[in-house]
């Protein structure tokens, strides 16, 4: 769901709720695709997609799959900040941006009813709160994020197609939202993306139902690359367990969200003297948020150790630029001006994250260096604090459901790896 740069893209979910105001528009009855079911007795496998986009000029990050019967591609929002994937679609579609290919089209016997437990699961999950008058009820949704940006429509089920690490082809029937009305940025803009790829810890989240039938571990990763790209990762075939570093996943006050718990704050060495702080990693996010005394705290601290070379300039892209005496190519020319971050996790033993300048700035088409780290009060996440897209390129990040932790490492993202052989 990609917003101007003026006003940076983030995809942080903020209220799941059961439309009950209006029944969705009728889906055309047409006749019923036959799917291919996960062959019995299949061993569980992994799975690597390449990744598409960037953190500039794009903003997001997004990932081409499969879905329906003859299947059909479509580029989807890679959001681990979110439980839900979610197609426009045409049944018929009320409010729907332009999108890189055909509305995906539902037939009605492919809607998924509110008795169901995947309707219970993606009401309860975040609300608490399921209402089902008749068995026959189909599942209505609408989702809200902090953008503004919104979607509204009915829960469905299709196949998609995925191509595994043993060499095998499975073609699971999963359930996503079929959106016919959504509120996502400009209508006359074609959207880079045709929905949203929802990987959060929920049991409607897609590496949830891939577990759910046996086709890989509960396991997800995703490596982005500077240079654009990179790859997404199913399973746990690629992880490297003992390389990586590690934390616990900690219970996010702010739902499903994947957390490493607690985290102090330290600049060039020094402690910023913030308390620790409850963080989340959401891929969903093209840049990194603090909350309003982190982030002034980290203002305070860059625009201190500056040289008086860089002088701070007024540039569309982010609130915070400045130039030099000529302007940038790329980050590697101003890097040296600045020093890392580093969150410092309390909640894992010396689980250190550093945030060189790479991962904090981008150098935009102007020739500015722009501070990529934002007030997240300023854009209604209030208290949350976000590691973004920006922040977690070229890092192997790993979300391990079935360990309960979270890991990250460096590592080459613009090289997609083959099973059997070594990324790192």
């Amino acid at each position: 769901m990609a917003v101007g740069w003026a006003q940076p893209a983030i995809l942080i979910l903020l209220l799941l709720v059961a439309v009950a105001r209006a029944p969705a528009p009728a889906v055309r009855a047409d006749k019923l695709a036959r799917g291919g079911p996960v062959l019995a007795g299949m061993e569980v496998s992994s799975a690597v997609f390449p990744l598409y986009g960037d953190v500039y000029p794009h903003g997001l990050y997004y990932v081409a799959m499969s879905i329906g019967n003859p299947p059909r591609p479509y580029f989807l929002d890679v959001d681990t900040g979110s439980d839900l994937t979610w197609l426009q679609c045409d049944a018929p579609c009320v409010s729907c941006s332009k999108v890189p290919h055909p509305l995906y089209r539902p037939t009605k016997n492919k809607l998924v009813h509110c008795v169901d437990q995947m309707c219970t699961a993606l009401h309860g999950d975040l609300t608490g709160r399921h209402g089902c008058d008749s068995p026959q009820e189909q599942c209505n949704y609408e989702i809200r994020y902090a953008d503004q940006g919104s979607s509204l429509g009915v829960l469905v089920n299709d196949i998609f197609a995925l191509r595994l690490a043993n060499s095998s082809v499975v073609r699971p029937s999963l359930v996503f939202g079929c959106g016919y009305d959504q509120q996502v940025g400009s209508s006359s803009e074609v959207s880079p993306t045709d929905g949203v790829l929802g990987l959060g810890s929920g049991s409607i989240s897609l590496i949830s139902q891939f577990k759910q039938n046996g086709i890989t571990e509960n396991v997800v990763g995703h490596c982005l690359s500077t240079r654009g790209g990179g790859f997404l990762f199913f399973g746990d075939d690629l992880v490297p367990y003992s390389r990586a570093t590690w934390a616990p996943m900690a219970r996010s006050a702010f739902r499903n969200y994947y957390s490493p718990g607690l985290a102090s704050l330290y600049f060039g060495g020094r402690s910023l003297g913030v308390r620790p702080m409850e963080v989340v990693f959401d891929s969903g996010s093209s840049f990194t948020y603090f909350a309003a005394q982190p982030y002034q705290v980290i203002i305070n601290a860059i625009k201190g150790d500056l040289s008086k070379t860089l002088k701070e300039v007024s540039d569309p892209s982010l609130p915070i630029c400045w130039k030099g005496k000529r302007p940038f190519k790329s980050v590697l020319d101003v890097k040296k001006e600045f020093k890392s971050l580093v969150l410092s996790f309390s909640n894992g033993k010396r689980a250190l994250m550093e945030i060189p300048p790479e991962n904090y700035l981008i150098v935009t088409k102007y020739g500015n260096a722009c501070l990529g780290i934002l007030n997240g009060s300023e854009v209604g996440v209030r208290e949350l604090n976000i590691v973004g897209d920006i922040t977690m390129q070229d890092q192997m990040v790993i979300y391990d459901n079935e360990r309960g932790q979270i890991g990250w490492i460096r590592a080459p993202c613009d090289r997609i790896p083959k099973f059997g052989s070594s990324l790192l």
